[in-house]
């Protein structure tokens, strides 16, 4: 095998094409242009499903939270919210509900 062969099968086993290919300019810039446009479109379809969605139940409002909290301080006296020394906030996960 003379010299011209070997650099032709050199080049066919491991030149610059297929996977090994170089990206092609402004790849990247594309990529990130898409992302944003996606990232765009998923935020837009948040808001648009919560703009139609129901309102929150009346189970998600700090008073029937906090009426969910001394309900419970009369169910068991060994652990969780009536335990002696309980002080965490127990069932309060919301803000006070808005006056409408």
């Amino acid at each position: 095998m003379g010299i011209t062969p070997r650099i032709l099968a050199y080049w066919i086993a491991f030149g610059p094409h297929g996977p090994r290919a170089q990206a092609p300019k402004g790849e990247g810039l594309r990529i990130a242009v898409k992302v944003a446009q996606l990232t765009a479109v998923s935020v837009a379809l948040f808001y648009v499903i919560h703009l139609f969605a129901k309102p929150q139940p009346k189970t998600m409002s700090k008073e029937w939270q906090e009426a969910s909290n001394e309900y419970a301080k009369k169910i068991n006296p060994i652990y969780g919210i009536s335990a002696e020394g309980y002080e965490g906030k127990g069932f309060v996960q919301s803000p006070p509900a808005e006056k409408s």
